[in-house]
């Protein structure tokens, strides 16, 4: 491969179908491939190209979205057989505290939920309440059917990987209020005016238009953090990192300790209580 081509692009596309690689991921590797196709042009490809690509994108993001970019890439360049184009990806320190300025709290959750019920968005209202009280990740929500709410245990099929997801009784008895209501007979619970699964751009779109009359930065509100409140809210019950990485779904708990991260000011507070220093 001396280019490269919307041809090569479609059979890299099409081997990651292959590989059973899901929606979200085949899109975001074949749209960082073509940025970079883009970029370069007609040009015959060289690493010292890919080299200057890269202080390219470090310019203009975050490392670690520069590293998922290069490793979209290294992919690419693997199935190609342009082993000799890799780069290395940015090596970036471990984060040990949670920015507190992007994480929601549990006040501002039930702020959300307060804005839903004024709005009189009872589907919005209970949307938020089966992420947080599940952990689920926004695409698993179609899973959350009929069937599931009636049984009170959903069976999620997100990777190729397989986990039964329980729902709590009062979820459960308010979701079955909402069946009723809305005359839905089987299949998922949470759809749009034509019965299909609603969209995560479309729940994005919903949310943000709480934000203010809650009061909520709209940095905050977006569905993986209530995954996120899920998380930190049953760890700092439990302390079983373990157990919580099975509920998530999670392959490696490293995965999982980085939604059980602290604050700064957690861990100022822990640093405090120790009790060493003598004034």
């Amino acid at each position: 491969m001396k280019k490269i081509t919307i041809k090569l692009i479609n059979q890299f596309k099409n081997y990651l179908i292959y590989e059973e690689k899901s929606k979200a991921t085949i899109e975001k590797y074949i749209r960082d491939i073509t940025a970079f196709m883009i970029w370069i042009g007609e040009r015959e490809l060289e690493k010292t190209m890919v080299i200057e690509y890269k202080q390219k994108i470090v310019t203009e993001y975050a490392p670690k979205s520069v590293n998922s970019m290069l490793s979209s890439l290294n992919s690419f360049f693997i199935h190609s057989g342009r082993h000799d184009c890799i780069v290395k990806t940015l090596k970036i320190q471990k984060q040990i505290f949670a920015n507190k300025e992007k994480e929601l709290t549990k006040a501002e959750y039930e702020r959300l939920l307060v804005a839903a019920e004024k709005k009189s968005n009872r589907r919005l209202y209970l949307l938020m309440q089966t992420i947080c009280a599940t952990g689920i990740r926004i695409s698993e929500l179609k899973y959350i059917t009929v069937s599931a709410v009636q049984s009170g245990q959903a069976t999620i099929n997100c990777k190729g990987k397989m986990r039964v997801v329980i729902l709590p009784k009062e979820l459960c008895k308010m979701l079955k209020g909402y069946i009723r209501e809305s005359n839905i007979k089987g299949g998922s619970v949470f759809v749009s005016r034509t019965g299909k699964p609603l969209d995560r751009s479309y729940i994005w779109k919903m949310l943000k238009s709480l934000c203010e009359s809650a009061g909520v930065s709209k940095d905050k509100v977006f569905p993986h953090n209530f995954r996120h409140l899920f998380a930190r809210t049953y760890y700092s019950l439990e302390k079983d990192v373990v157990r919580l990485a099975d509920i998530l779904g999670h392959s490696s708990v490293n995965t999982t300790r980085i939604y059980t991260m602290e604050t700064g000011d957690m861990h100022r507070r822990q640093i405090q209580r120790l009790g060493l220093l003598r004034c």
